[in-house]
């Protein structure tokens, strides 16, 4: 099989549909299908892409020129298209979170797991340029044993817009911590190499979405009205998760915060430490050394603006298609792991206590 014979189609035609879209299409695949709710989006989308457009993803899986369906619509349907198309034998890309609630998360990879096509979860800031020099000098063992990760992404003010599918816990299952939090769970373990998480605790705020009168300088939440719309989430979430040797990670994650916004990941190791935005380009190695006299080194590492993770991410999917391989990176496996903390920070929150995860704990229903 070559790029060109992989037929695609995007379910959800809004930004991040037509993002990847375009990354395929400039990879060498072809675009053959989208399917959406919204005439509009699937009449921009036919005419940009020279699609067949769908208003369900019943119709575009059932296309027979549809080998691979790329998932960007809200959390809670992610599952019924995922699963009907791994179902079908089509290959998946589904973009983060795997689902809204640990269940439907598990349901995916259950399909995943019976499927003949593959499935991978959008997670790209692991394919960012900061994050493959940060791979490449962790595997020349630059930084020793790695012990603890401080994940950041918090938004001073950046709440999405009030009444839209982002704040209803039914759509989304959760706030902040789905959103823009699930980046940084998934890239502090990844940079840790997956461990096995044995406890979590956390705590989830819901402070500043319902309040009448709402400051939003950057008008991420244009015309606000709390009064006139659903918010039922968190809008920031602290964090501490512990893995089994002994590894640790901090997260802070909001969309509305008194704090200057912040997308810092610091990763400390034995022999150096890192740090870098979640999806920058740039990255700054810091050690300490007797050479001479005792002093500090820090390296600042630039990368390759023009590469994206996005790009690379849908490159990398393409090319286990092509391989007729079972995904190296951003698999179902590791979504599902990301899912489990998720839940476990929820149920933390709830009960005000630490959590204790299993190879299979019991899903909270805090979303359904």
């Amino acid at each position: 099989m070559n790029l060109a014979d992989i037929g695609v189609g995007i379910v959800g035609l809004g930004g991040m549909g037509h993002l990847h879209a375009s990354n395929m299409r400039a990879a060498g695949a072809t675009i053959v299908a989208g399917a959406d709710l919204v005439a509009e989006q699937r009449e921009a989308f036919g005419a940009e892409f020279d699609a067949t457009t769908y208003e369900s993803h019943e119709g575009l899986i059932a296309d027979d020129d549809v080998d691979t369906v790329v998932v960007t619509t809200p959390n809670k349907f992610h599952e019924p298209i995922s699963v009907a198309a791994l179902n079908a034998g089509c290959n998946v890309l589904v973009e983060k979170p795997l689902a809204h609630t640990l269940e439907s998360a598990e349901r995916i990879a259950a399909a995943a797991a019976e499927s003949d096509g593959i499935c991978m979860v959008g997670f790209h800031n692991r394919h960012a340029g900061s994050t493959a020099m940060f791979d490449e000098y962790k595997r020349r063992g630059r930084f020793g044993e790695l012990t603890h990760v401080e994940a950041e992404y918090v938004r001073r003010r950046g709440v999405p817009g009030p009444g839209s599918w982002f704040t209803d816990s039914q759509l989304a299952g959760g706030g902040a911590l789905l959103d823009i939090g699930v980046h940084a769970i998934d890239l502090a373990l990844y940079t840790l190499d997956f461990p096995e998480v044995v406890e979590v605790s956390g705590v989830a705020r819901t402070t500043f979405g319902t309040k009448t009168e709402y400051a939003d300088p950057d008008g991420f939440g244009a015309n606000w009205d709390a009064e006139a719309e659903t918010y039922e989430v968190d809008d920031a979430v602290t964090a501490f998760i512990r893995c089994a040797n002994g590894q640790t990670i901090s997260l802070e994650a909001g969309w509305a915060t008194n704090r200057d916004s912040s997308m810092d990941f610091r990763v400390r190791g034995t022999e150096a430490g890192a740090h870098f935005e979640i999806g920058d380009t740039d990255l700054k190695i810091l050690e300490a050394s007797t050479a001479g006299t005792d002093h500090y080194a820090d390296s600042e590492l630039t990368g390759d603006s023009s590469v994206t993770g996005h790009a690379e991410q849908d490159q990398r999917f393409l090319e286990t298609i092509v391989a007729g391989e079972q995904p190296a990176t951003n698999t179902v496996e590791e979504a599902l792991t990301v899912q489990r903390v998720i839940d476990a920070i929820y149920r933390s929150s709830e009960t005000g206590r630490a959590v204790r995860l299993n190879p299979e704990p019991e899903a909270v229903h805090h979303a359904d």
